[in-house]
């Protein structure tokens, strides 16, 4: 007998976004699948009692509705996650499993535990029970325009940090989304709205809707979740590659102008503009500052103090003049900033091992700074009327060259 390998749909998006509007939907007309649901938080789910009574598709009384209570599946109840998935495949009662998410958890751990599943499988020589199929987020189009799209950053949310954080994050790691109440913003917001998001996510599948009213063939049995593809997908990660590629083809250009180096040893390729990330649509644009010199840490701790309301989104490396052998994640989201260690740059390892990780990394080999090796600064800025120029200032007043 052929192992059953059970497809999963994630779905995440903030609280009151419409996720279990979209979750009722899909269960109402699914097509003769046998779906059992995995509820992060009981307490936000309300299944419609006509469904509930249509001979038992998903009821609180049988095996087919899962709460998982008292934490999130992104974190605290990884564990009670695959042990419910495991649960449910074993049963061989089902056909698909759908996960709708609390509203604050974070959709990486979630897709990286479900992954887990499968490659663990793999690895003990076990058959493979179930697949990620597609993570689908849920966007409420009156927020979005509320908060990005018209330009204005929750000034009466008490959380607005948390809100603007995970409402980014769940935009940019996803397959499919779901852009929800689009009835009740203007033709204007609306495409100001889906501005924002081709910015954070320029790759995922956008789905206009109202009341999560969708082709149930977008959300179920897509086989179109490839983790690694969609890890890479958010819009960051698009300018910052494109901003490399920005550079081969450029480099030769800039040395022949300019000459190979500077007085102060720097290539100067490191320092145009980037002007490829300036395409703009309603404000919404984007670019990349890089530069090699060190940020003295205390004054680039006041530019993120004072970090400019324009910027949606900005994530990057950094590095500080009084730590040199250390690098830096630096990450905003709305209002929320923080850096955290990524670890140590190969420009600080001794001379032998230097020489053993450039053989084997020879992108950086080609990128080595005759004064800084592979240490930089190299930050994406997304955002609405951005000001590119005083941005660019004061993060060169930063620097301690």
């Amino acid at each position: 007998m052929q192992n059953k390998i059970i497809p999963v749909t994630l779905l995440t998006g903030y609280l009151g976004a419409g996720k279990t509007t979209l979750l009722n939907h899909v269960l109402n007309n699914q097509k003769g699948y046998k779906v059992a649901v995995i509820v992060n938080d009981i307490g936000e789910v309300n299944i419609d009692a006509d469904l509930i009574g249509k001979g038992g598709v998903v009821a609180q009384t049988d095996d087919s509705l899962v709460p998982l209570q008292n934490g999130c599946i992104c974190c605290t109840l990884k564990v009670d996650l695959m042990q419910q998935i495991v649960e449910l495949a074993q049963t061989g009662k089902f056909d698909y499993i759908l996960i709708e998410a609390s509203g604050i958890c974070e959709p990486i751990p979630i897709a990286q535990t479900i992954s887990a599943i499968a490659e663990d499988a793999k690895s003990y020589g076990l058959p493979q029970i179930c697949r990620l199929d597609n993570i689908v987020s849920v966007v409420d189009s009156l927020r979005l325009a509320t908060e990005f799209g018209c330009g204005s950053y929750l000034e009466k949310e008490t959380d607005e940090e948390d809100i603007e954080n995970l409402i980014i994050q769940q935009i940019e790691f996803c397959n499919v989304i779901v852009l929800n109440k689009v009835d009740e913003i203007s033709k204007e917001e609306l495409e100001q709205v889906k501005a924002v998001i081709r910015k954070l996510q320029p790759k995922a599948e956008i789905i206009e809707t109202n009341y999560g009213k969708v082709d149930v063939s977008k959300i179920l049995d897509t086989r179109s979740f490839n983790l690694d593809e969609v890890a890479s997908s958010a819009g960051w990660i698009q300018e910052m590659e494109a901003d490399e590629k920005f550079e081969e083809e450029h480099d030769h250009e800039d040395e022949d102008e300019h000459g190979e180096h500077d007085e102060k040893g720097e290539h100067h390729h490191h320092h145009h503009n980037h002007e490829h990330g300036e395409t703009e649509e309603y404000g919404i644009s984007s670019f990349v500052y890089y530069r090699r010199a060190p940020f003295d840490r205390g004054r680039f701790e006041d530019f993120a103090n004072n970090f400019p309301k324009s910027v949606i989104r900005c994530k990057g490396l950094i590095w500080f003049s009084n730590e040199p052998s250390i690098g830096y994640v630096f990450e905003q989201a709305g209002k929320q900033v923080q850096a955290f260690e990524s670890g140590e740059w190969i420009a600080s390892a001794p001379k032998y091992e230097q020489a053993q990780l450039l053989k084997e990394n020879p992108d950086i080999a080609e990128d080595w700074d005759p004064k800084y090796g592979d240490r930089m600064e190299k930050l994406v800025f997304i955002g609405k009327d951005m000001d590119k120029k005083d941005i660019f200032e004061k993060l060169d007043k930063c620097l301690n060259k």
